[in-house]
């Protein structure tokens, strides 16, 4: 299984070996959840500007945040799927805060691997439809998060600081 990955790091702060390790996390990713050949994606690393301003545009709210996902399958109302023959499938676009990052893994005590890790997982989940609304869907996608993290060498107890 094999993803098609654009990155663009618009905050020209993100080391290669961060950008090796979200392809090959998101790989991984992919095919614990079975993700058909050629499927792709976006990932964008911006400021916590950059991301204040998407999510005040996207989402009316006026706050950074750490990932925003923009899933290119999920229908609106009144919309109907197109799937063409022979074209790849695209889940969309995920956007990562590279200050957040920094930021939450200081908060939380683990490395900063380990929250891109965490959060580049939980943008691709949302791409893929999974939610956390609601304390049922919380648990599915969360326990998803944790079976890819943990499968990958990422868990929250590998990583976290002494």
């Amino acid at each position: 299984m094999s993803l098609n990955i654009d990155f663009l790091d618009e905050t020209s702060k993100v080391k290669d070996s961060d950008i090796e390790l979200v392809e090959k996390l998101l790989q991984h990713a992919a095919t614990v959840e079975n993700i058909e050949d050629g499927t792709e994606l976006s990932v964008t690393f911006v400021t916590n500007e950059a991301i204040h301003e998407i999510n005040r545009q996207y989402r009316q709210k006026d706050a950074p945040t750490d990932v925003i996902s923009f899933a290119l399958e999920e229908m609106g109302e009144g919309e109907v799927k197109i799937i063409a023959e022979g074209m790849p499938r695209i889940l969309g676009d995920i956007i990562i805060s590279i200050d957040r990052t920094k930021e939450q893994a200081d908060e939380y005590g683990h490395s900063f691997e380990r929250e891109l890790g965490f959060l580049a997982v939980h943008g691709f989940l949302h791409l893929l439809g999974y939610d956390h609304m609601v304390p049922e869907d919380e648990k599915v996608m969360f326990g998803k998060q944790d079976k890819i993290l943990e499968s990958y060498g990422l868990s929250r107890d590998a990583n976290e600081r002494q």
